[in-house]
């Protein structure tokens, strides 16, 4: 999401550079190039004029700092704009009620609104620590309730299936008497959609949170949906008294309007995003991190967190204090190692937050990565005993042919994957005498201080 906005952006300041004083002369070029980068992107237009007019007024005349160029003052301003229009501050979800606490999703058919309820799930299960429970409303699709009940065993979560005749409130009615009886913290509602807006599915939804009251009622929207999102944002906002929007598909090929335009229609913050089509693509809705991203500046603290949180960090400190004994790097290492990289999911969401220089392309960097070759090399290992893995040396002709026809494979690819291993090892034998800290002290050269 963006790409196309922040290649516009970061060439942007070009257009002011080498002056002492943002003029209006020296501003309008780069001000008509804001405004070009923002419709292309499928901003709103409302959105787009106020937010054009805030930057000309704050960039015109504006004086430049003696350490700073005035191509850095005018993109200082955009960041700030553009956390602005993408709200501000970070909004938690607001739980803090008797439990079972009552989230409502709504949205069109088609926007995410089953995945995302499985993946809210799991992001509650996890970080919050709650005890989230699933249920579908949606009487019209059968399938719609066969698949949350696969996410919600998928996420190991309690689902509640409903019975043929059931109408939704009745189903949400029995829901909330099953999530009391269990002590569960968060109901999840995953309400019916439409693939386009109708009133009664506008009513149904009214009198869901009538009767129901819901902690949270957030709107799930398509960020590929462009326009059509921005107009079914202010239906949907017309209709319910929402909490929050949750934008899914970013990581499609989405020219990210609608993250620009739903805050402003709706005004109601952005609270999550969806990354990617595995259960662990959700994300936290930072304003500030986002708008630093598309001006190309990275998001290293999302990027830590999501390491932080996929990361073993036992196995990690297992393999540090063994490299410091001087114990040999062997292929069960190697195997943990690139699982974990395997259990880091999309790589180009990972890309995007660090702060690549402008002419690389986080999406064609991603796919540089193939992650069917490093499952691959899993399964060379997984076909190895267990000696054989400690002692890679041991591996002969008559072996390499077995492990080879263990994982599916040739024995080439075995042959390269010893090879790789030695390269490894050497490094991390390196790395276990004291070469770490002489690495991380050469790659503080990278990141200077403020």
């Amino acid at each position: 999401m963006f790409d196309g906005l922040s290649t516009r952006l970061k060439g942007i300041s070009n257009k002011v550079r080498g002056r002492g004083r943002l003029t209006e002369n020296n501003v309008k070029d780069a001000v008509r190039d804001v405004r070009m980068a923002l419709l292309e992107a499928d901003v709103a237009l409302p959105v787009v004029k106020s937010f054009v007019a805030r930057v000309r007024e704050r960039a015109v005349g504006a004086e430049v700092a003696r350490s700073l160029s005035p191509g850095q003052v005018f993109i200082k301003i955009l960041n700030q704009e553009l956390t602005r229009s993408l709200g501000g501050d970070t909004e938690e979800l607001q739980l803090r009620q008797q439990p079972p606490a009552i989230i409502l999703l709504a949205g069109l058919q088609g926007a995410g609104k089953t995945t995302t309820s499985a993946k809210l799930a799991s992001w509650l299960k996890g970080a919050p620590g709650k005890r989230p429970m699933l249920v579908s409303l949606d009487t019209r699709r059968p399938a719609a309730m066969l698949q949350l009940q696969q996410l919600a065993e998928r996420v190991d979560v309690p689902f509640f299936a409903f019975s043929e005749g059931d109408t939704p409130i009745d189903i949400a009615r029995k829901a909330l008497a099953e999530a009391r009886k269990n002590l569960i913290d968060v109901l999840i509602l995953d309400t019916a959609g439409r693939t386009r807006l109708e009133e009664d599915l506008l009513d149904e939804l009214k009198e869901l949170h009538a009767e129901f009251s819901p902690a949270e009622t957030l709107f799930v929207v398509d960020s590929m949906a462009g326009q059509d999102a921005v107009n079914a944002a202010r239906a949907f906002g017309d209709a319910l008294p929402l909490t929050g929007v949750v934008l899914t598909k970013t990581d499609g090929d989405a020219r990210g309007g609608a993250a620009l335009s739903v805050k402003t229609v709706t005004g109601k913050p952005i609270k999550f995003i969806g990354t990617s089509e595995d259960i662990s693509g959700f994300e936290v809705f930072h304003p500030e991190r986002m708008a630093q991203r598309i001006l190309g500046m990275g998001d290293v603290l999302s990027l830590v967190e999501e390491v932080e949180q996929k990361i073993d960090r036992e196995k990690a400190e297992k393999l540090v204090g063994k490299l410091r004994k001087g114990k040999g790097f062997d292929l069960a290492d190697m195997r943990d190692q690139l699982s974990q990289m395997l259990d880091m999911g999309d790589m180009q969401s990972l890309l995007e937050k660090m702060p690549l220089p402008g002419n690389v392309n986080p999406e064609a960097l991603a796919k540089g990565i193939d992650t069917r070759m490093l499952k691959r090399q899993v399964a060379i290992i997984n076909s190895m005993t267990p000696g054989e893995r400690r002692f890679p040396k041991t591996i002969n002709g008559s072996r390499k042919k077995r492990i080879a026809g263990g994982a599916g494979l040739q024995i080439q690819d075995v042959n390269r994957l010893i090879k790789q291993h030695m390269q490894m090892q050497k490094t991390m034998k390196k790395m276990g005498k004291g070469g770490l800290q002489n690495m991380m002290r050469g790659a503080g050269g990278m990141f200077p201080p403020r």
